[in-house]
């Protein structure tokens, strides 16, 4: 059996489609109790059993692979509910069963391609969009937060990246990777971009000084060794990306807190006192930086958890990242 890139779905959908191997995608469009995976998850099946994603963590699969092979013959949309027993779900990891409710759609015929093309080509351009389906007349769009319809309940799932039904619509949100660039190769660093990816960011360093951004105390990282500003408008900047900076120096910190308030990062950082910060506001308000944009930085950075250590306050940065990111 092949697999695909499992963070990639919907590109695999269509490459297969593309090569006349047939396509389906199968979404989570609803869960009760303890499923095993979120409202949005994605399975792309090939007509050749190619598999790619994951809709239950294995326990119902089999049956989706099934009905989506269906699906490749007559070329209609399904809805399927299945019950997840407590036995199937210890087996995939979980301490109780439940529900999950799935929608299979054949790529080329329920599912236009130019659609599915679309959708890729937005996920590309790390453009946020929502693609939404309605269960009872199987009208299907993409749709953004200027939405005439459904803009306001777009955007707030977008900020919250969860999926879901607004009355018989299902939207279905895709949104960009997270990210976080982090300036200044410093101690801290080292474990802040371990633990960033862990939780689902692609961290990048950005450090023009050799000494700290080396590959020898950061193997395998992305570095960055062009000056902050630069660095960060080449890497882009948009409300999925957060930025952190540690260096202390204001030579380098600053040109990439200005591009930072300048940008939609959700969130921004910055490591200091608060006698540190203070000198870092002045400067901010001489450079004429307004003082709405000014109070979106978060110093002395990270949630006040008595830490020490650089692995200790790289913990209180990643929790102050999520929780900003999740509860704003």
């Amino acid at each position: 059996m092949q697999t695909g890139d499992f963070d990639a779905i919907p590109e695999t959908a269509l490459d297969w489609h593309r090569a006349g191997k047939g396509a389906v995608l199968a979404t989570v469009i609803e869960t009760w109790g303890s499923a095993p995976r979120p409202v949005g998850s994605l399975l792309a099946i090939s007509g050749e059993g190619g598999m790619a994603g994951s809709v239950s963590g294995g326990c119902v699969e089999g049956a989706v692979i099934a009905e989506a092979l269906e699906a490749l013959g007559d070329g209609r949309p399904r809805l399927l509910e299945f019950g997840v027993s407590d036995d199937d779900a210890f087996a995939v990891g979980l301490a109780c069963g439940g529900r999950i409710r799935v929608l299979v759609e054949p790529v080329g015929a329920a599912l236009p391609e130019a659609l599915l093309a679309d959708l890729v080509a937005a996920r590309a351009a790390r453009r946020a969009l929502a693609y939404l389906v309605d269960t009872e007349s199987w009208e299907r769009r993409l749709a953004g937060p200027e939405d005439a319809d459904l803009g306001p309940q777009i955007a707030e799932r977008m900020r919250a990246d969860r999926s879901g039904f607004e009355g018989a619509c299902f939207v279905a949100i895709h949104n960009p990777p997270l990210r976080l660039a982090v300036i200044g190769a410093v101690h801290i660093a080292q474990p802040l971009v371990a633990m960033a990816r862990l939780a689902g960011f692609a961290p990048v360093l950005i450090d023009p000084r050799p000494a700290f951004g080396s590959a020898e105390r950061f193997p395998g990282e992305t570095i960055l060794d062009d000056w902050p500003d630069a660095a960060l408008v080449a890497h882009g900047l948009d409300a999925r990306t957060a930025v952190v900076t540690l260096t202390h120096d204001p030579k380098l910190d600053d040109p990439a807190i200005l591009a930072a308030l300048g940008s939609d990062v959700f969130y921004l950082g910055c490591l200091g006192s608060p006698r540190t910060h203070a000198k870092r506001v002045e400067r901010l308000q001489a450079a004429g930086v307004p003082a709405e944009r000014i109070a979106r930085i978060h110093a002395p950075v990270g949630l006040d958890i008595g830490a020490r250590s650089p692995a200790e306050i790289a913990v209180s940065i990643m929790a102050q990242i999520v929780a900003t990111l999740r509860t704003g």
